[in-house]
């Protein structure tokens, strides 16, 4: 009996450690497999690492000026990933948002110019915007055009209208008051909201309806799609839509915001920024899948990077390093983690 005892004691502390080994390794996996099917949950850790970060090396980063600009910088753009996303996870993609984002705040000015109250200009502006969506959608499904292309060429005329109206000068946006005017995007409290509001209106409209269900639908199988009765083609032109007049709201809010409707604004830097948040943010370029809050936790990421990179001395150029580098990286682990997916393991 002394010697079971014996045998009893010795081996109880070995099972312990053991166990705790165990417990710690099953936490590990689950965090991992948590990490492996919300994208968003690891772009948000990224988004907090990166915050640490340039706290530390620059104390200024936190203070409310700089989180005004990082703010100011992430609702315009934010709005534009919106619109890219939808049409991203349905396959397609615009190009020619960043020339929609300043198209249509010369669109409202001249209507608004006209005597036309300044919400119906805004209206008539954003309405001009989806028929640009509307033929970009059009030249794509119908004459079987890339997005790629037609868009494109929608990125060329686009910019030389708005040059042509304007005679490359800029222009003064209707003063309504500072109350109307901060709603409109000169306070960057509303500008905000309206991003975030857009955000979660949009996730719900992914996740929730048949207008989203069906958007992943087309772009992960557009042939099945086509054959349970799913409209692919309407799809993907209520997206260019979509895109188009987000961005000419964006262009709106941010020609309120600066007082100036300027004909160089936009362009293809806010373009490049709302397809690279989008994808940062786990949107697959081949399309099928992608999250609205994904994007926006991707925005976000760039405008962290780019104002905490500035804040630290780091040139300009080094950006486009950093960032050239994260969309590679970015559409290395989704097509990674589609394929841990269809094996069952994601």
């Amino acid at each position: 009996m002394p010697e079971v005892n014996q045998i009893s004691t010795n081996t109880s502390p070995q099972e312990q450690p053991s166990e705790t080994t165990a417990r710690g390794g099953s936490l590990w996996r689950a965090i991992g497999a948590f990490l492996l099917r919300r994208r968003e949950a690891s772009v948000f850790l990224i988004a907090i690492v990166l915050i640490l970060v340039f706290q530390f090396a620059n104390s200024n980063f936190l203070t409310l000026g700089s989180i005004k600009t990082l703010a100011e910088y992430s609702a315009e753009t934010t709005i534009i990933a919106v619109g890219e996303v939808m049409l991203l996870i349905c396959g397609e993609i615009d190009l020619s948002v960043g020339f929609t984002f300043a198209f249509a705040p010369f669109i409202m000015y001249f209507i608004n110019q006209q005597g036309v109250p300044l919400f119906l200009s805004i209206i008539a502006a954003l309405l001009v915007c989806a028929v640009i969506g509307t033929i970009n959608g059009v030249v794509t499904v119908y004459f079987k055009v890339p997005s790629f292309i037609a868009t494109l060429g929608a990125y060329f005329y686009l910019n030389g209208l708005t040059l042509t109206i304007s005679n490359a000068f800029p222009a003064t946006p209707p003063d309504t008051g500072s109350f109307w005017n901060g709603i409109l995007g000169n306070n960057i409290y509303w500008e905000s909201f309206w991003a975030i509001l857009l955000v979660v209106i949009m996730q719900f409209v992914l996740s929730k309806t048949r207008w989203g269900l069906y958007t992943v639908s087309s772009g992960s199988n557009p042939h099945g799609s086509s054959e349970v009765g799913i409209s692919v083609n309407a799809i993907k032109i209520r997206n260019f839509i979509l895109a188009s007049m987000l961005a000419g709201l964006a262009g709106i809010m941010a020609a309120f915001r600066i007082t100036s409707i300027d004909p160089t604004a936009g362009g293809a830097d806010i373009m490049f920024q709302a397809v690279s948040g989008a994808v940062i943010g786990g949107t697959a370029l081949q399309g099928g899948a992608g999250t609205i809050i994904g994007a926006f936790l991707g925005t976000l990421v760039l405008m962290i990077l780019k104002d905490g990179l500035t804040l630290v001395g780091v040139s300009a150029f080094a950006f486009d390093i950093i960032l050239g580098v994260m969309i590679v990286v970015a559409m290395i682990v989704n097509i990674r983690l589609q394929q841990l997916r269809r094996a069952g393991r994601a």
